[in-house]
C-alpha cells in the first residue's frame, strides 16, 4: 500500500486540473518577477539556488510544495502560501520540471 502511495505522490502533479489560462500567466508572472528576483531572472540561481528543471529532480514534490508555500526559515526564502495555493503550487512545480 505505501508503495501505491509513494507512486501516487510523484505522479499527482500531473492528475492536477490546471489553473486557467489567466492564472496561468499570473503565476508565471509571479516565478518571473518575485522568484526571480532572488532566484535569477533566468532562474539559474542567485540569492536563492537554481530552478531549472535539472537542478530540482532530485528533491521531492512535498519537499517543494512545502518550501514554496511555507518558505524557509534561517533563509531569505519567505512563504508563497497567501499568494498561491497548493494546487497552483503544484501546477508550478510540474511546469518547472517540465
Amino acid at each position: 500500500m505505501r508503495l501505491f502511495l509513494l507512486g501516487l505522490s510523484l505522479i499527482s502533479p500531473l492528475l492536477l486540473a490546471e489553473p486557467n489560462p489567466e492564472r496561468q500567466a499570473d503565476i508565471r508572472n509571479l516565478l518571473k518577477h518575485d522568484c526571480g528576483s532572488c532566484h535569477g531572472l533566468t532562474l539559474k540561481g542567485g540569492l536563492g539556488p537554481s530552478l531549472l528543471a535539472a537542478d530540482l529532480r532530485y528533491k521531492t514534490t512535498d519537499f517543494l510544495i512545502d518550501t514554496i508555500q511555507n518558505g524557509r526559515q534561517g533563509t531569505a526564502m519567505p512563504p508563497w502560501k497567501p499568494f498561491i495555493n497548493e494546487a497552483e503550487t503544484r501546477w508550478l512545480i510540474h511546469t518547472l520540471l517540465r
